[in-house]
């Protein structure tokens, strides 16, 4: 609890205990012995007037505060007014005192209202664990040595060095060290990420071990912390239609209630249908019953509990109205590369020629190779555990797209495809296995191929299946890749349904054809990581970005930030979507089902106060506990 709570606190349970001595004098008797009967009705006013002004004084002003500015119709006016009614029941001689229920009205509310507000501290620091992330300088080189300045202030291309403990303040490249890092607070991994020479590094984590120089490689302002940032401050201002409907509904119900109270308190007494005391008093009764608290306060503190919740897992979800889309989500539509695939080519196979060794297939070719940046070269190299001796090497050159030549130790060397093959009079055979294959020929002998492929990542199929297991539908992959390469992927991970040789323009026309062949009630997700997915992602009904490694376009354009990568988290994102939803109707169910049984009963004067105390407070505390299973999201 902050400052405000512990006060608030304190003043509540001085309230209860002055409370409960009242009661407790008044219950055995001794007001009446020392004030005698009448006097000891006004005693009773006094006493319990303490405790009631303790705890409610700031309600009563709100409420003054409210009906000066136009617009009364809040908890707070109908609390004053219906705690404040049962003290004037005093003035009605021949009914029981009625101060010990508008005393409790007033400190139970009171003690909702503090519950509400530590129950929205709990779900603000979900989020604002977030916020934490927020570097607060770079130690910039300067004058041969380290100055702290401020984040915004460092250049594009500067050197900066982050010690051991210290969070990373800037995205940039390593040039010198190496560490392990905590990316937890990002992405909700508690395992540390190795980084050394080469490698990129995203802002907010922190430097576990080794000092590190790195390069940055982008203004802070569009770095990867300040990106977050701007998601998770700007998530509550997108609400959802059921958000929006119980504000709408809260704005007519409120004036709604307070008026058929009058008309209850007044209507059937005017008619000589029974004493004025007796009505009143049912009107009293059904206003504090008709207090809308628990719908007012459950509703949105349920989203942003599964917004807090979803975020600590390393799930960034812009606003409630995405939240409550994702849980109706029955079509998953991933783009391929870097979303289902590592994204990064890998040698898988090297298959040489009868008698010759596959070391010698590999060496040609990385040597052949070796003046080339394209990703199928760098797979090559990397897969290549020998160095290379550049001065072996003459005459690379590219061959029209259709792969490189070399002469190496003064032999020519060919790496490409049958097209090249062809162009130079080598032989070649075909590969049964799916991917990018590679011929090779030394001195117009066919060497052998390598099979180059994008590789499927560790927890595709799993997500695949959990997405089944949660109700989707379908699940479809849209790629730009070839269609053998694509159905194999598919094949292997059970995707339902393949469009491949897609260009962007064909993705989105693919998406749309999902979108009108589905169930109006449903929602398409789409989930993609590159700058050409942006289109896709702001078409969808949902739009889902990988994000750690994902484009900036992307994750601008999407509504949904999985910050690491892992495509399983996204039926995880939508569990905890469909946990929230289910959370929300439990509470709107349950909140409108006692109060009205209890409005009936107020009516029809069977309900007293203390009934419609806990309609209202004890409704809402109720409901105030189920929101906050919302923030509970580990073992989803």
């Amino acid at each position: 609890m902050n400052k405000k709570q512990l006060k608030w606190r304190n003043r509540i349970i001085v309230a209860l205990a002055i409370f409960a001595v009242v009661m407790a004098v008044e219950e055995t008797g001794l007001l009446e012995s020392l004030f005698g009967p009448t006097g000891s009705v006004y005693a009773s006013f006094v006493f319990f007037l303490i405790p009631y002004l303790i705890a409610g004084y700031k309600t009563l002003l709100e409420a003054v505060h409210n009906i000066r500015r136009g617009d009364p119709f809040d908890e707070a006016f109908l609390m004053s007014v219906a705690s404040l009614g049962a003290f004037a029941m005093v003035f009605f001689p021949e009914t029981d005192p009625h101060m010990a229920e508008g005393a409790a009205v007033m400190l139970f509310y009171q003690v909702g209202e503090l519950f509400q507000s530590y129950a929205v501290g709990q779900s603000r620091k979900s989020i604002s664990a977030m916020m934490d992330i927020a570097p607060d300088y770079a130690n910039i080189e300067q004058d041969g040595g380290l100055a702290e300045v401020d984040p915004d202030d460092v250049a594009v291309g500067s050197v900066i060095v982050v010690k051991p403990g210290e969070r990373v303040p800037i995205d940039g490249v390593v040039l010198e060290g190496s560490s392990q890092l905590d990316t937890a607070a990002l992405t909700g991994e508690s395992i540390p990420r190795h980084v050394e020479a080469g490698a990129n590094v995203i802002s907010g984590c922190i430097n576990m071990t080794g000092t590190l120089r790195m390069q940055t490689t982008k203004p802070f302002g569009e770095s990867t912390v300040a990106r977050i940032l701007e998601l998770v401050e700007n998530a509550s201002e997108k609400k959802a239609k059921t958000e929006n409907f119980i504000t709408r509904f809260a704005r007519w119900y409120t004036p709604v209630v307070t008026f058929s109270a009058l008309a209850i308190a007044v209507i059937p007494p005017l008619a000589g249908m029974g004493a004025w005391s007796d009505w009143i008093l049912r009107g009293l009764t059904f206003l504090v019953v008709s207090c809308p608290c628990a719908l007012v306060i459950s509703v949105p503190l349920s989203f942003f509990g599964g917004i807090g919740g979803a975020s600590k897992i390393g799930i960034l979800v812009k606003g409630s109205n995405y939240l409550e889309q994702l849980a109706h989500v029955d079509t998953v539509v991933f783009d391929k590369t870097g979303t289902l695939t590592s994204g990064t080519f890998n040698v898988v196979a090297v298959h040489p020629e009868a008698g010759i060794d596959p070391d010698y297939v590999l060496s040609n070719a990385a040597y052949a190779e070796a003046f080339s940046d394209h990703p199928i070269a760098l797979s090559i190299k990397k897969a290549y555990a020998g160095d290379i001796d550049q001065r072996r090497i003459k005459d690379a050159r590219e061959e029209s797209g259709h792969g490189v030549s070399a002469t190496v130790d003064e032999r020519v060397v060919l790496v490409g495809n049958d097209k090249l093959m062809a162009e130079h009079g080598a032989s070649w055979h075909d590969c049964k296995l799916t991917g990018t294959i590679l011929h090779v020929a030394v001195d117009g002998a066919y060497a052998g191929h390598i099979v180059i492929a994008d590789v499927v990542k560790a927890d595709a199929a799993e997500t695949i299946k959990d997405l089944h297991d949660a109700g989707v539908k379908k699940c479809v992959m849209l790629t730009g890749d070839r269609r053998d390469v694509a159905e194999a992927v598919a094949n292997k991970i059970g995707i339902d349904e393949v469009h491949a040789q897609l260009l962007p323009e064909d993705k989105v026309n693919a998406v749309e054809r999902l979108l009108a062949d589905q169930d109006p009630n449903s929602k398409l997700a789409f989930v993609g990581d590159g700058i050409n997915d942006a289109p896709v992602l702001m078409r969808a009904d949902v739009g889902i970005a990988m994000g750690a490694m994902g484009s900036d376009a992307a994750i601008e354009a999407a509504d949904v930030v999985l910050m690491d990568d892992k495509p399983s988290n996204i039926a995880r994102a939508m569990r905890v979507a469909r946990k929230t939803m289910r959370i929300v109707w439990q509470n709107i169910v349950f909140a409108l089902g006692v109060k009205i049984a209890i409005l009936v009963l107020a009516a029809l004067g069977i309900a007293n106060m203390w009934l419609a105390v806990f309609g209202d407070v004890g409704v809402a505390m109720i409901a105030i506990l189920n929101a906050m299973r919302c923030m509970r999201v580990e073992k989803l």
